[in-house]
């Protein structure tokens, strides 16, 4: 009869405005409604994880995650700066939607009511919290009281676990707040079996987010080790990139941070700082078998952004290319058929899924605004489903980087509007399919023309929606005249 009443209630959502509907309640989850933990690493890149093909670092519970579970590669965040990509994730839209970001302003109450925690408690799921929330929402500051078990902290958070207040009493034994916070999602499991209701456990880590700090602990892993540089490493394969893209913090912390004098020396602390969350997704693991529930179990683990480590000649994040935009996106559902067969999903993805994911694991419908779609289909078949095309934001930092792309499973099309007496519009085409290093622009190639055709007329789909659905607060509205291609010269500010 439960199974009855949410299948009702789905098909009801498609006709009834969502206001009207009925909340599932407690009484209506079955119990085999299977427990989820979200795991979101900050500034992790597809290149620290062994099974995204690099054989210097050492990551052997996430290659076992992969092994178990399907391997994404194809995941983006449709925004690649933290505060924006959470509100992707807590709502499942867009960021002109969510209306969050730093320059931009906090989160509206009503946009958070809709999030998958908020959704998931009403319903009946215990959920925990631990780590750097990202956000704020208006009136409600961290949301700590939306959560059965809390340990997030405000802004950045601090790697001294004694440093953040909600995680204290775990400093005496993690002294590092990486591994706190495995320790705080062991305390969460067992208290759920405990108490014998499912549970929803998101943690993001602070790793490997700058200032690096490697959990001393873990010094020995990459002593002395030798990284091998990506085939785009240095600014010799940055030249044919958008004079926009070089206005940003990106292109001078390429020497800031020492890419180029000390790469191995900066690699080392990158790649020990996620070895450290490497490390805290075992404890987690061990604790879901050691309770005996790895077998209801779901678990996601990927990353606010990626990051890049000397590509094109940059570092950072939030810029359209590869290293910043596409992560790692592992999933284990332990109920799949799929599962031990080391399979990897090439379908087009990004962080609005994830909302969409979990309520669907939870049974529970999918709210009309949300622009992701769920996951789970990729599990049964990693071949068939995903995007068509997505967005991929940058609204933060210096105005000449600001910029939309769009993206298809095989290209990722830039409009660079800015112009000024020192730069022009600029046009970015890359077949991130055959040139997933973005060696070759494509926009000026007269054999492919057409595909830039086709690109542009995506990419004006996806303005089209940022014009009609963009919160009118926070800044948001300008964009849809800002990003429009017709525009040229008339779009540089006074």
């Amino acid at each position: 009869m439960n199974n009855l009443r949410i299948l009702l209630l789905v098909c009801v959502s498609l006709i009834v405005p969502e206001a009207l509907l009925p909340l599932v309640t407690a009484e209506e989850i079955p119990r085999s409604r299977p427990n989820i933990i979200f795991l979101f690493a900050d500034d992790q890149s597809t290149y620290s994880v062994g099974c995204y093909g690099n054989k210097d670092v050492t990551t052997p519970n996430m290659d076992q995650l992969g092994r178990d579970g399907i391997v994404f590669d194809k995941h983006y965040n449709t925004t690649a700066i933290c505060m924006a990509s959470r509100a992707n994730v807590f709502a499942g839209m867009y960021e002109y939607k969510t209306g969050c970001n730093f320059d931009h302003g906090d989160m509206h109450a009503d946009v958070w009511e809709k999030s998958y925690p908020v959704l998931l408690r009403k319903a009946g799921y215990l959920t925990a919290f631990a780590g750097k929330f990202g956000i704020v929402v208006e009136g409600k500051g961290l949301c700590e009281e939306d959560f059965d078990f809390w340990g997030g902290s405000p802004g950045q958070t601090d790697y001294r676990t004694a440093n953040n207040k909600s995680m204290k009493k775990y400093a005496t034994k993690y002294p590092h707040s990486t591994l706190s916070y495995g320790a705080f999602a062991q305390d969460v499991i067992r208290q759920s079996v405990e108490q014998k209701k499912p549970f929803c456990l998101s943690i993001s880590f602070k790793a490997p987010h700058k200032p690096a700090t490697p959990d001393p602990r873990f010094n020995e892993v990459y002593a002395g080790k030798k990284f091998t540089k990506p085939d785009n490493f240095g600014r010799e394969f940055g030249e044919h990139l958008a004079p926009q893209s070089k206005s940003g913090r990106q292109f001078p912390r390429f020497i800031e941070w020492k890419y180029d004098t000390d790469y191995d020396g900066e690699m080392a602390k990158y790649h020990q700082q996620v070895y450290g969350i490497d490390v805290a997704l075992g404890m987690i693991r061990d604790e879901l078998a050691a309770q005996g529930v790895a077998d209801n179990t779901v678990v996601i683990y990927t990353s606010d952004n990626g990051y890049i480590c000397g590509s094109h000649g940059y570092g950072s994040k939030v810029l359209p290319m590869e290293e910043s935009s596409r992560v790692p996106l592992i999933i284990y559902d332990p109920r799949s058929p799929l599962n031990g067969k080391h399979l990897r999903c090439d379908q087009l993805t990004g962080n609005i899924d994830f909302a969409p994911t979990i309520l669907e694991l939870a049974g529970l419908p999918i709210p009309a605004n949300m622009d992701g779609t769920s996951l789970l289909p990729l599990l049964q078949d990693p071949k068939t489903g995903g995007h068509d095309q997505l967005a991929f934001i940058n609204v933060y930092g210096p105005l000449p980087t600001h910029s939309l792309s769009c993206l298809t499973p095989q290209y990722k099309y830039t409009y660079w509007w800015y112009a000024d007496d020192q730069m022009k519009p600029v046009e970015e085409l890359f077949d991130t399919k055959n040139d997933p290093l973005e060696l070759t622009n494509l926009a000026d190639k007269p054999t492919s023309q057409p595909v830039l055709q086709e690109m542009r007329t995506r990419y004006d789909q996806e303005l089209a929606k940022w014009t009609r659905q963009a919160v009118d607060y926070n800044d948001y509205q300008r964009y849809g005249t800002l990003f429009r291609r017709a525009l040229t010269s008339s779009n540089a500010p006074n």
